[in-house]
């Protein structure tokens, strides 16, 4: 039900935009065949009457505008056949200019433009943000957690309510097919840092994968998906996380049954409600001090109170609960946990000259 609504309300709106470039067009022929009167008109009182041309380009505009004025100069027969002709295709021209415009008013056709043009300027501006594809009650919990932790983001769904509902909240959105390549260029892909996938179906979901590897092969990738089977393929298609939310949800609900201390801590430090504590990764890069020295050289956790929990090493190895001599290599992406005042200080231990891309949430 929810699919054919979702049909319906884009065929409607796909509707509404050929209306829209078909009445840009009346209204581009309609202006055209204005400019094309006046020239004719001008030339050929030149012609008829062998008048200068702005005394010709005069009577033709008072002709087209039917203003009352007299005559530039006394016409002869075939110059008043002439203006004759002049008027009533003038009356034509501009009757049909005004019935287009009108039309275009009462569609809101200028308002539209309006609009489209200040989507376009946000979307220019758009650089290392989120895309998250589809605004359902997935996606609604997506951007809620990126609106908690500051991180820029676009809303692209097929429905136009939905796309009205992200607005409301002050999302920026647009309304698109997120399997097609203009409308992911739209929201700059190119430029984008992760693309979020909670389209309804699973097919929807792969192909927008697969646009969005195309058009930006770094991109970060991470798709819903309903069943193992669709985990396996979306993965082939190049999602770097797949989740399931029925696989996901089963299994935290037997955790939060089994080991409901645990569950409330981990959902303390990971989602967006009020904690004193946070977890974040961090990435070295050759320009970090510490690259090169032993985390008890380092003294991460005496100089900044973060704990490192993990590192996942530059091949994918990933390193639980690391020694005092663990060495910190370049492209290590250390998991710490800390409060927001302790992991900024580690953000500026880490990368001194460089500003985070987003800083860890403060506690609302």
């Amino acid at each position: 039900m929810q699919q054919k609504l979702g049909a319906n309300t884009l065929g409607k709106n796909f509707t509404l935009d050929k209306n829209f470039r078909i009445l840009r067009l009346e209204l581009s022929l309609g202006i055209l065949s204005l400019v094309s009167l006046i020239l004719v008109g001008t030339v050929g009182y030149q012609w008829i009457e062998g008048w200068s041309g702005l005394d010709a380009l005069f009577m033709t505009i008072i002709t087209l505008t039917t203003v009352g004025f007299g005559e530039t100069h006394p016409l002869d027969e075939h110059g008043r056949i002439f203006t004759i002709s002049l008027i009533l295709l003038g009356f034509v021209s501009i009757g049909y200019i005004g019935n287009r415009f009108t039309l275009a008013l009462l569609q809101g056709y200028f308002q539209e433009v309006l609009r489209l043009r200040k989507q376009f300027r946000i979307m220019s501006s758009l650089d290392q943000h989120y895309i998250v594809c589809g605004f359902g009650r997935t996606g609604r919990q997506v951007t809620s957690e990126f609106t908690a932790e500051g991180v820029d983001f676009v809303v692209i769904d097929n429905n136009h309510e939905q796309v009205l509902a992200a607005e409301y909240l002050g999302y920026k959105a647009i309304q698109g097919d997120a399997t097609l390549d203009e409308a992911l260029q739209r929201v700059g892909v190119e430029r984008a840092i992760c693309l979020v996938c909670t389209l309804p179906s699973d097919a929807e979901n792969l192909y927008t994968i697969l646009s969005a590897k195309t058009l930006n092969p770094q991109i970060r990738a991470i798709a819903r998906a309903s069943n193992e089977e669709a985990i396996q393929k979306m993965r082939r298609g190049g999602a770097d996380e797949v989740i399931s939310p029925y696989i996901t949800g089963g299994k935290r609900m037997a955790a939060a049954a089994l080991r409901p201390q645990v569950m409330d801590f981990v959902d303390g430090i990971l989602s967006s409600g009020n904690s004193s504590f946070y977890i974040e990764e961090f990435r070295l890069d050759a320009d970090c001090p510490q690259v090169g020295h032993t985390l008890h050289e380092a003294r991460l956790r005496s100089r900044t109170g973060v704990l490192v929990l993990a590192i996942r090493r530059i091949d994918g190895n990933l390193l639980g609960g690391p020694s005092a001599d663990t060495f910190l290599l370049n492209g290590d992406q250390l998991i710490c946990m800390g409060t927001s005042e302790q992991l900024r200080d580690l953000n500026q231990l880490l990368s001194p000259l460089n500003k985070p891309p987003r800083p860890p949430r403060t506690k609302v």
